[in-house]
């Protein structure tokens, strides 16, 4: 039996990704820097893959990366959100396409062991049950395919999550996976040889009510189940502009972003091409960068 870590309304996140599809790149800086990243990291590996598939979409900008860097594969670009998808339309170039499905990760509309590699960059945060998509993932990997990914980890925005707090009790900022959840679920599912590792990155902004206008606009909005649904009024937010103005910072109002990087194969024997020396390690002292709005 699979128990949500937290509870997410995903028809709400429908909701919030498809209002922000028309602005999400100019908003999404951070989703970029961490894609490029992701991306950085299959240098490590030696793939040829024949299907790839990039979970989480969004608007197709790391779907057409992979796209470019593997010519020979077919490229299924995946979002939960049509309106995602039809912006991944405007990277679809005659010689170099790939294929836009709308799913969601809980039920990959993939069969068996048709995937080669899975790329999914920011998404499984907004997923209340990690080992569900991590068993679909595996379901569709090939034997010894390869699952790279990203996610926000627990202590993303834990200075809004505070300022909120002193507003009133109810949950304003979506809660997160952290990264033990995140290797029992991929041992559970049968994923093999699950590696991870953790950034800090602290992010500045001149106000409180900046950093909301920018999470709105990328549609990371509260979705949780229990999450307060009328206006929230003035006063509560006078309460969450004072209290947030309490961590202030010569540079700003920090904000923190954790992000878990992960990988791991599919079902089987572990390639021949997996460098020397690879296996399970214990997550290292998270490394922290700085960044100014």
């Amino acid at each position: 039996m699979n128990t949500p870590l937290y509870r997410l309304d995903r028809r709400a996140l429908v909701r919030a990704f498809e209002r922000a599809s028309g602005g999400y790149d100019q908003a999404a800086r951070l989703q970029s820097s961490v894609r490029g990243e992701l991306l950085a990291r299959l240098e490590f590996f030696k793939l040829e893959p024949r299907v790839v598939l990039d979970v989480g979409t969004g608007t197709g900008d790391g779907a057409a990366a992979l796209r470019r860097r593997y010519r020979r594969a077919q490229v299924l670009a995946l979002d939960i959100a049509p309106g995602m998808l039809r912006q991944a339309a405007r990277r679809l170039r005659p010689w170099r396409r790939f294929e836009r499905v709308c799913g969601d990760a809980l039920q990959l509309p993939l069969r068996d062991g048709t995937v080669d590699l899975l790329f999914s960059n920011l998404m499984l945060q907004w997923c209340d049950q990690p080992q569900l998509v991590f068993a679909e993932m595996r379901r569709v990997l090939r034997p010894g395919g390869l699952l790279c990914f990203s996610t926000f980890g627990p202590e993303t925005l834990m200075e809004l999550r505070a300022a909120w707090a002193g507003a009133d009790q109810r949950p304003h900022v979506s809660e997160f996976p952290d990264a033990p959840q995140l290797g029992t679920g991929m041992q559970r599912a049968g994923l093999m040889e699950p590696v991870m590792d953790v950034e800090r990155i602290v992010s500045y902004y001149p106000d409180a009510m900046t950093l909301m206008r920018e999470l709105q606009s990328i549609g990371a909005r509260n979705a949780s189940a229990e999450r307060h649904r009328a206006l929230t009024g003035r006063q509560r937010l006078t309460q969450l502009v004072a209290g947030y103005e309490r961590l202030r910072e010569s540079a700003g109002l920090p904000a923190t972003y954790e992000i878990i990087y992960g990988a791991a194969f599919g079902g089987g024997l572990r390639p021949a091409q997996m460098p020397p020396g690879e296996h399970r390690v214990p997550l290292p002292i998270p490394r922290r960068r700085e960044e100014t709005k």
